[in-house]
């Protein structure tokens, strides 16, 4: 009931950016209550430098429902609330008024979403997309990087960027994460050129398989949630023999032999040997293996293994960094790290800039194919699949550029105070791409002394 008065004692007149948690999930962490506000912080620091978000119009913001984090209730020190977490209609009335209260008193502010659990990232995502500009970092944000890397995987492998569509996908992890990289990859596939007339890539054709820590995800799981319904392996002509419910990880690679294998699992060296030795007789003369959970300790492989196991041919990509790996021949293998620092500062920025209503699949799917052609060819050719974090603020500018392109064609920009949508409209893409590097700020300091 407090939740305007609170938003009113801000003092800032006016907020672009906002990034609420509510700690539940930090990312390798778990439940770490209101102790996750380094989150919130540390991705509005990312949007300064990065997007040029002006850093007194951002807000990082902990909603603070308790936690089911023992030790943290045992511990005297521990600031927050000693109770567990908010349930159920109790939980989303809080969220419901947060929104609310953000929305009344600043319209055009970006909000986005950051390790919230599974069930609220996927509840609050579709309860909110509608009606406010949000987005779901972990869901959204991640699935566009991952998206970029598989279709740069796509062109590394000598094939055109329309084979997306017969790619063969295995992912291990099948929590917000990786049902967010399958539903953007799911679109992205129906996207392509030439897919709409071809009957086989509606709702029933699935070039993925799904594992959990209880394997394969097929139709016959009991108790499936709804977000993984669409891409358990059922019965058709495109299922493998012998592939059963619950199929460890090793079996499901030997068998399908897939072009991509993808991780979102958390599980730290869930790819070892044997499943990279499987990977290297995959349908592909040159296999794909994103290694994308963070923290390091927690990647699902590491680019020493792919290279030695897999073939020095892989394409290796990872959530955490690593050093790049020289191979046999003195050449390169890269490590290319899978960073939603490429993705996430534009996805705001460009909704920023064309004073979108909200943000739709199709300004999300704009960013991740502008990144992903971002890279050029004979990059590609060598394993690079993501561009130098040093050219972070023209990446951001590009991306920003096809946000706001994208929200102007689906009629969704109601343009800022300096530019009208019908303005943005006539821009050229090399002209939208300037006035999205012009609108950044810059840290530059009005002199002390004027000289004479």
């Amino acid at each position: 009931g407090e939740m305007m008065s609170m938003i009113y004692n801000w003092p800032a007149e006016k907020v672009d950016m906002i990034v609420v948690t509510d700690g539940s999930r930090i990312l390798g962490l778990g439940d770490l209550g209101v102790q996750g506000i380094g989150i919130p912080i540390g991705k509005l620091d990312v949007y300064v430098a990065a997007a040029g978000i002006n850093p007194q119009k951002v807000l990082p913001i902990m909603l603070d429902v308790g936690t089911n984090n023992e030790e943290l209730l045992e511990d005297k020190l521990y600031l927050g609330l000693r109770q567990p977490r908010l349930e159920g209609e109790e939980y989303l009335a809080v969220v419901d008024e947060f929104m609310e209260a953000v929305h009344a008193r600043w319209p055009k502010a970006i909000v986005q979403f950051e390790d919230f659990q599974m069930k609220w990232a996927f509840e609050t995502l579709q309860r909110y997309r509608s009606r406010f500009c949000m987005f779901n970092d972990d869901v959204q944000g991640t699935a566009g990087v991952a998206l970029a890397g598989l279709l740069g995987a796509v062109r590394a492998q000598g094939r055109p960027l329309a084979d997306f569509t017969k790619q063969k996908i295995v992912v291990v992890g099948a929590g917000s994460a990786g049902i967010g990289v399958l539903n953007m990859a799911k679109h992205a596939m129906l996207r392509m050129p030439g897919t709409h007339k071809i009957g086989e890539l509606g709702e029933g054709h699935n070039q993925f398989w799904v594992l959990d820590k209880d394997g394969l995800i097929t139709k016959s799981r009991k108790d499936l949630d709804p977000a993984v319904a669409r891409f358990a392996r059922g019965y058709g002509p495109e299922e493998v023999e012998d592939l059963h419910e619950g199929a460890s990880l090793v079996e499901v690679v030997k068998k399908v032999k897939p072009h991509v294998l993808l991780g979102l699992s958390g599980v730290g060296g869930i790819f070892n040997e044997e499943v990279l030795k499987a990977m290297k007789e995959s349908d592909s003369p040159c296999p794909a293996i994103f290694a994308m959970s963070n923290p390091t300790t927690k990647a699902e492989c590491t680019p020493e293994d792919v290279f030695k196991h897999v073939g020095e041919n892989a394409v290796f990509a990872s959530g955490s960094p690593f050093s790049n790996v020289t191979l046999s021949n003195g050449r390169k293998g890269y490590a290319n790290q899978a960073n939603n620092m490429y993705l996430f500062p534009g996805i705001g920025l460009g909704a920023l800039l064309s004073g979108a209503r909200h943000i739709s699949d199709g300004m999300l799917h704009a960013a991740a194919e502008c990144l992903a052609s971002y890279i050029t060819d004979d990059a590609i050719r060598k394993g690079i699949l993501f561009p130098s974090i040093s050219s972070i603020r023209h990446i951001t500018a590009r991306v920003g550029a096809a946000v706001a392109r994208a929200a102007v064609d689906e009629d969704l920009a109601e343009g800022c105070p300096d530019l009208d949508p019908r303005d943005l409209r006539s821009m050229s893409e090399s002209d939208t791409v300037d006035y999205v590097a012009r609108k950044m700020w810059y840290p530059v300091y009005s002199p002390l002394v004027n000289d004479k």
